[in-house]
């Protein structure tokens, strides 16, 4: 017997639909071990860009495994991209995401408390990307397993992407054509909002997102209004001088400035969004010097490229105003700048006809237990049922379009924002969603903090039917794809004609590299809670 392409014999009394049995008994298998694995990058929760030991042990997996690893890949040390092949076939691609999100540290626990050892503002795990990682490396090691059982040839490619939640890595990896190559990509994300839940996305995809530091940096104070017929102190020789603004009065001003002008930047519609932070780095506290250095994150979401280049436009109008204010020079750096994604029905089609055949998340009695005990401690009325129904529900894509519509202007033709869309430039992609654990709503319409359903997502009795059922899912996708040729060429096709239709070129520089050296926090704290 012959696999579709005539290429790869499979072994006798071996058929092609025996392969998805066998990658859901690995998984079965090894669901505890995966659980552990899990449990350990929940635990390490670094933060975007600081992901250091969470990527070492993604890459010291992979390897004891066979696959082939480039450490450090595309210039950003917390970044990976490994490949395993079985001989001629395909190359299909999926990926790992691992960081965590400053200001919530909180155990795996039912009530609120940090990680041992942590402040609660450290960083924690909210979708959670530690589940994200550990679904997709479940399917691409069930599918691995499936493809040496049944003689299977192709090539599986899987990339570790840091710094999802600032846009940080894929944008990169692209330029530098680590997608290039591959025939098909699966996107995974852990999700609770309807209709986005047991579903993959079909129209409606994310759309753009920018994202940019601005720097403000006083190396001249002694120049600060000085004049040839009364020249004023340089600044370190006297402290009755006139000090200049400093970095801090820039900071100050454009902060103030952008949030002022906020609703003058696009109209109050289109489910746009903006956030600012502040880097700290060199923020010094002599009294008689003017800071030095100031550094300021914008990052926004819009449906398309034209909106976020209207925000970007009045940013850097008030960075120069800022900037001329307070003595100072203004340095500019991007994080990120991606593109909307692109949709494609065939990849759509075929990993729902898997996630129906795995059925939704099931939550056992232990699960029930967990959502009871964290109802109780917030003062909430225990629940026969204590999960949102969503999450045990699948809805189709078509009818999650349908409502996803609904909330949205006709005009709008992009919804929130994730870096996999750059990655639809590329190949063929499909983005799915499977439940994360979320609590019904209480009774008297009290909302959940957000810790408890941070906790659900490290409990292993809570989060690991995410992990069991995305990774099924992923495993009989590519299944599919490495056993009908035929998927394949009719993705492409959708891909290629979409991508005529509609040329986007990418938004940075082939030479782009990612701002690994600017002060990320690490947030290394530990030791006596002081907070």
């Amino acid at each position: 017997m012959t696999s579709p392409d005539d290429s790869t014999p499979f072994p006798e009394n071996a058929l092609p639909g025996d392969a998805k049995t066998t990658a859901r008994e690995w998984i079965d298998a090894h669901l505890d071990e995966l659980a552990e694995w899990h449990t350990h990058i929940w635990e390490l929760a670094e933060p975007a860009w600081r992901e250091y030991r969470s990527q070492a042990w993604y890459v010291e997996r992979l390897r004891e495994v066979g696959f082939t690893v480039e450490d450090g890949s595309a210039g950003m040390p917390t970044a990976f991209c490994a490949e395993w092949s079985n001989g001629e076939g395909p190359t299909l691609l999926t990926y790992a995401e691992y960081d965590a999100v400053p200001g919530n540290s909180q155990a795996a626990t039912t009530r609120e408390q940090p990680r041992a050892g942590f402040s609660r503002f450290a960083p924690g795990h909210t979708d959670p990307h530690s589940a994200l990682g550990i679904s997709t490396l479940a399917g691409l090691l069930a599918t691995k397993h499936a493809m040496e059982v049944h003689n299977l040839g192709g090539r599986l490619k899987y990339t570790g992407e840091p710094a999802e939640k600032m846009h940080g890595s894929k944008v990169v990896h692209g330029l530098r054509g680590y997608y290039d190559d591959a025939d098909a990509i699966v996107s995974f994300h852990p999700f609770y909002m309807l209709p986005l839940c047991n579903t993959a996305r079909w129209d409606t995809h994310c759309g753009a997102y920018y994202s940019k530091v601005y720097s403000f940096v006083c190396d001249n104070p002694e120049t600060w209004q000085l004049s040839s017929a009364d020249p004023n102190s340089p600044i370190p020789a006297s402290h009755s001088a006139a000090r200049a603004p400093g970095a801090n009065v820039a900071l100050s001003q454009m902060y103030t400035a952008s949030r002022t002008m906020l609703d003058s930047m696009l109209p109050a519609t289109g489910g746009w969004s903006f956030s600012d932070a502040i880097l700290t780095e060199g923020q010094a506290t002599a009294d008689n010097l003017p800071q030095r250095v100031a550094r300021l994150q914008y990052s926004w979401r819009t449906p398309d490229v034209e909106m976020a280049e209207h925000v970007l436009a009045v940013l850097d109008r008030n960075a120069a105003a800022a900037a001329s204010m307070a003595h100072c020079e203004v340095e500019d750096r991007w994080v990120a700048r991606s593109r909307p994604g692109l949709a494609n029905h065939v990849l759509a089609e075929v990993l729902y006809a898997n996630l129906e055949q795995i059925g939704p998340p099931e939550y056992g009695p232990e699960a029930v237990d967990t959502g009871r005990a964290i109802q109780t401690a917030l003062g909430v009325e225990q629940m026969e049922k204590p999960f949102l129904a969503a999450t045990e529900e699948l809805i189709e894509p078509q009818e999650a379009e349908r409502i996803l519509r609904e909330q949205m202007p006709a005009w709008q033709r992009n919804w929130t924002s994730d870096d996999y869309v750059e990655m639809s430039h590329y190949a063929p992609l499909v983005r799915f969603y499977i439940a994360r654990p979320t609590l019904a709503p209480s009774g008297d319409g009290r909302p959940y903090p957000p810790w408890a359903m941070n906790a659900l997502g490290g409990i292993p009795a809570t989060i690991t039917p995410t992990i069991e059922t995305a990774g099924k899912t992923i495993a009989g996708t590519f299944l599919d794809l490495l056993q009908r040729p035929e998927l394949l060429a009719d993705a492409k096709s959708e891909f290629d004609r979409r991508v005529d239709a509609e040329p986007m070129p990418p938004l940075l520089a082939e030479d782009f590299a990612a701002p690994i050296d600017l002060p990320w926090p690490d947030y290394k704290w530990s030791g006596p809670q002081v907070w």
